[in-house]
């Protein structure tokens, strides 16, 4: 596809791992990282790391996500589910088979770089395009679903994320156990002394896994969550704290992962001129490529690593293909 731009945004990784490269800081994954991350299995426990899909219940949490719609396909004219294969020529067959209407970041899930974007002057003439990580364009490259063919392919979709797929080490801040569940936002001291408190070291293309407790609250609430209550909670990144976005970049970490929603404080005021709604979003999507994991079910495993005095494990996760 070539280079698209001529400027890059500071302190951003554009290009490093290719002009086309749509991979971002997972590059930084390798054969013997994800056989060194194998390695440490000892026990054989397995943790589900997501929540029910129809969680977190109704649209308080994000109006513009609703919850997922579940109906049978029809076949020969009727609901395929209890469907007795009887009509089929007199087969003892009896046969479910469903489809669902989801939006994809209403529950556990990981954000694509074609998430957020940015408007960023890539070509130094002036003019701020509306771009994505890597320089790719809105309009010429990332396009509705409507615009992209039969094949839906567009660059920066999730699917590149699936097709790799997401293995390696994952290394858990255990936020709760030091600050409990009450609202904070976490500068890049409060991670640094759950490091040192933990006693953990970060490795080159580790996935950091923020436990917070937030999703296990969402849990609580069993689909009907309390509109004051779930925006006013546990921990979340605050992505105003250059001292955190810089240990983000230095740590050449491949992913963050978290159980809260969005990963970062949302709304904060910011205290310089206003460059992005999303901070954590500008500068993990937009400028690094640093996959972000939001609303995972971190609880079970913390709890595990916490009583056996671990801080990682291996990870796999990958998204759907699509």
């Amino acid at each position: 596809m070539g280079k698209r731009w001529k400027i890059r945004p500071d302190g951003s990784n554009w290009g490093d791992f290719g002009e086309d490269d749509q991979l971002g800081s997972l590059n930084y994954i390798t054969p013997e990282s994800v056989l060194q991350a194998a390695r440490s299995i000892a026990h054989g426990r397995n943790f589900c790391l997501s929540l029910p899909l129809d969680y977190p219940g109704g649209s308080v949490l994000a109006p513009h996500r609703t919850p997922p719609v579940l109906a049978p396909t029809e076949r020969k004219g009727k609901p395929y589910f209890n469907y007795s294969f009887s009509d089929d020529g007199g087969y003892c067959d009896v046969g479910c088979d469903d489809r669902v209407t989801l939006s994809t970041q209403y529950s556990t899930q990981w954000d694509s770089f074609a998430h957020i974007g940015h408007e960023f002057d890539t070509q130094g003439d002036g003019i701020a395009r509306r771009c994505f990580y890597n320089g790719y364009l809105a309009g010429d490259h990332i396009l509705p679903p409507d615009e992209r063919g039969d094949s839906y392919a567009m660059p920066l979709g999730i699917d590149a994320f699936a097709a790799r797929p997401i293995q390696g080490r994952g290394v858990l801040l255990d936020v709760e156990r030091h600050f409990g569940r009450a609202l904070r936002n976490l500068t890049f001291a409060d991670v640094a002394q759950v490091i040192a408190a933990d006693n953990i070291a970060i490795e080159v293309g580790d996935i950091l896994c923020i436990h917070t407790g937030f999703a296990d609250e969402v849990l609580k609430m069993e689909r009907r969550p309390d509109r004051e209550r779930i925006h006013s909670i546990c921990g979340a990144l605050d992505g105003r704290d250059q001292a955190l976005l810089n240990w983000i970049s230095e740590t050449k970490i491949a992913a963050i992962a978290a159980d809260n929603y969005a990963v970062e404080r949302i709304g904060l005021p910011s205290e310089g001129p206003p460059q992005s709604f999303l901070p954590i979003h500008y500068h993990c999507l937009f400028k690094r490529g640093v996959p972000l994991g939001e609303l995972w079910y971190l609880t079970e495993l913390a709890e595990w690593l916490r009583a056996n005095g671990r801080s990682s494990f291996f990870l796999t996760a990958p998204p759907l293909r699509f």
